[in-house]
Parts: structure tokens; sequence; C-alpha cells
């Protein structure tokens, strides 16, 4: 089947990108009307920096939530073990919790909706964590300081992404807000320069709070200004 792109107003890019290692064997269950497969998985992706007080490198490990749903699940997830690399394409989006009955900020927990998957034999290989992204600004940047004196901003910004919803045969319009970390002269230049409503594109990649829930976040690497 290829659906016909139909085009939306204010419509923004949103793509993620992880190569990483499964960290459990994939619990399948399906769905009715229509019958389809849907999974929750893990993926984890490791950086490494030198950190230059100890002239040593270390690393960090991100655990990644994925829902993967329909044919992709059926072709690439069913003998699928845990420790396998999974290479997935996605977009950001937001988990309802089963337990709460009504919809706050608070009760979403942040994801990625994979609409490619390929899976690959346990091996090593470097991990890929890459987020390409437009949005817009809907807070001020804030300037930050750290204990060892580095400057960051923080910033949150909206998305608009378009996907294709299977259950309803067509494209569809999905709204996420994310907060960015910018660090050094860029983050400087965001707080003298950025307002509210403006246009800005990101590249990064997505990282996780070192808090109970985990919030999920979007490290920049590169912040571009467009208004």
């Amino acid at each position: 089947m290829n659906p016909s792109l139909t085009p939306f107003q204010n419509q923004q890019l949103c793509t993620v990108t992880l190569l990483g290692n499964l960290v459990e064997k994939p619990e399948i269950r399906y769905r009715a009307n229509p019958v389809s497969a849907i999974t929750d998985i893990i993926i984890a992706t490791n950086s490494k920096w030198l950190d230059k007080k100890s002239n040593q490198y270390k690393e960090w490990t991100s655990f990644h939530h994925i829902m993967v749903a329909g044919d992709l699940v059926e072709k690439n997830l069913i003998n699928a073990e845990k420790g396998d690399i999974i290479l997935i394409q996605g977009y950001l989006s937001n988990l309802k919790s089963a337990t709460t009955e009504k919809a706050t900020s608070e009760t979403y927990k942040a994801i990625v909706k994979a609409n490619f998957i390929q899976k690959f034999n346990k091996r090593y290989t470097q991990s890929v964590n890459q987020i390409l992204c437009s949005g817009k600004l809907i807070t001020s940047p804030k300037l930050n300081t750290t204990l060892n004196n580095k400057t960051f901003s923080q910033l949150k910004i909206s998305i608009n992404q378009q996907y294709y919803s299977t259950d309803k045969q067509s494209w569809q319009l999905y709204k996420v807000e994310r907060e960015i970390h910018v660090w050094g002269k860029q983050a400087q230049y965001l707080v003298e320069n950025a307002n509210i409503g403006d246009d800005v594109m990101i590249e990064g990649k997505l990282s996780y709070l070192a808090t109970a829930d985990k919030k999920q976040y979007i490290e920049a690497k590169t912040v571009h200004l467009l208004s």
C-alpha cells in the first residue's frame, strides 16, 4: 500500500535513529479491529566521552522505550532475543499511563514509535543515538551553571509530526513537547537571541534525567535558530 501524502499546515520534522542492544526478549501481544501485533521493547545505547579531570574515558548507557506495531513486529521481532542488535527509525510519542483515568502532562511517558525496524544477531557494535527535529519554541531559554562551571540553557519546543495510522487508514498530525538542553556558546546565544514562537531545528541525541521517572529530553549538538 502506498498511501498518498496528505500535506498538513505547520507540519514539522522529527526523525529518531537508534542502534543498540535489546534489553529483554519482546513480549508480543495482539489487539483487535483490526488484528495486529504490538510490543514494547527497550534498546540500550552507549555513549563515551573523555573526562578532562581524570583524563580517562567514561561511558553512559541510555535505555530507550520503543513501541512497535503491525508488520514490523511480525517480520522483525518474532524471533528476537535479549542482546540482539536492533536498528530503528521512528518519531517521538507519549504513552498514557494505564493506571491514570484523567490525563495530564505528568501521566504520559515519553517514548519512541518505530516506523522502521531491523534485527541483527548479537555481537559488538558501536551504538547510534540521533535525533533531527524542527519545532517551535514555547518557553524562553534559561541559562544554568553546573557544579563544574559549565553553562547550559534549557528550553522547550513543540513538534507537529505527520504519520500514517494503519488503524485509521489515513495520515495523522501528532503534537509532542520536549525539553532541550544546549551547552556552551550556543546556550548563551539562544538566551540572548531566541524568543517564544521562534522556529528552530535541532541535531542531537535522546537523553534521560537521572531521576526516578527518567524524564526524556533532547541533548542538542547543534541548534539552528530559524526565526
